[in-house]
């Protein structure tokens, strides 16, 4: 991994993480190829220093017609210790894409749990957001 002279793995390192298992996450909803559409938000809480394991969590958040929401909790252990620490948070957009490259509907997710319910409300607002500052751009 890419670090810093302080031995703190480059925040790009670990968004290229996220990335990767935020696709699976959002390929095996899908059962199709998707795309990164947006990378919403990405926090750091704390670094992560080179020789910690990683343990990246993924879930999907929301899903709309042909896009989803995936979040991602990131967390480094002290090899030493044993002690996991929440390092980082991101949401990210994909897209399911059929075989002509074309935005596809994606299955409709199934809200069981109040975690969920709450994820999804919270993704929808943050879609919202999203969608408002697109237009503004345009």
């Amino acid at each position: 991994m890419d670090a810093n002279v302080a031995g703190n793995v480059l925040g790009g390192s670990i968004l290229r993480l996220i990335d990767e298992v935020a696709s699976i996450v959002a390929f095996r909803h899908a059962r199709k190829n998707v795309v990164t559409a947006s990378i919403g938000r990405m926090d750091f809480f704390s670094p992560v220093f080179i020789g910690d394991p990683l343990r990246l969590n993924a879930s999907i958040n929301y899903v709309h017609r042909t896009s989803m929401e995936i979040g991602v909790r990131v967390e480094a252990e002290n090899p030493m210790t044993g002690q996991a620490r929440h390092t980082g948070t991101c949401f990210l957009t994909y897209v399911a894409l059929d075989k002509d490259g074309k935005p596809s509907p994606v299955p409709a997710l199934k809200l069981e749990t109040d975690d969920e319910k709450r994820r999804w409300t919270e993704a929808d607002i943050r879609r919202s957001i999203r969608l408002e500052l697109i237009g503004t751009r345009l």
